[in-house]
């Protein structure tokens, strides 16, 4: 896991998915062996604050999401379909609890 500034979150993003502009998270997925997860995730640390503030969350609870959302991608889980994207959420909103922290998709109120 690698935490980095937008200049370089940006930098992977356009060179590794061919978009230009800095992502909050990045996953790179290397390979899963004996039900071992390999891979790396890259953390943009100002889009992260900013989203957080933009959504009224504790920016622990939105740095907790991204991995969680970044872990789930490496174990292959993807959102391009709504169906995809639902099934994900519900992992993510379910692990998260585990954690102790509330629905990411929950406006704040």
């Amino acid at each position: 896991m690698r935490i980095v500034g937008a200049a370089e979150a940006r930098l992977l993003n356009r060179r590794y998915r061919g978009r230009d502009y800095a992502p909050n998270v990045l996953s790179f997925p290397y390979a899963l062996r004996g039900g071992m997860v390999q891979g790396d995730i890259v953390l943009c640390s100002p889009v992260i604050a900013r989203e957080a503030l933009a959504q009224g969350k504790p920016l622990d609870a939105h740095f907790a999401h991204l991995i969680v959302h970044g872990l789930l991608h490496l174990q292959g889980h993807r959102h391009a379909g709504r169906r995809e994207a639902v099934r994900m959420e519900a992992a993510e909103k379910k692990l998260l609890a585990k954690l102790g922290y509330p629905d990411p998709y929950d406006a704040p109120g």
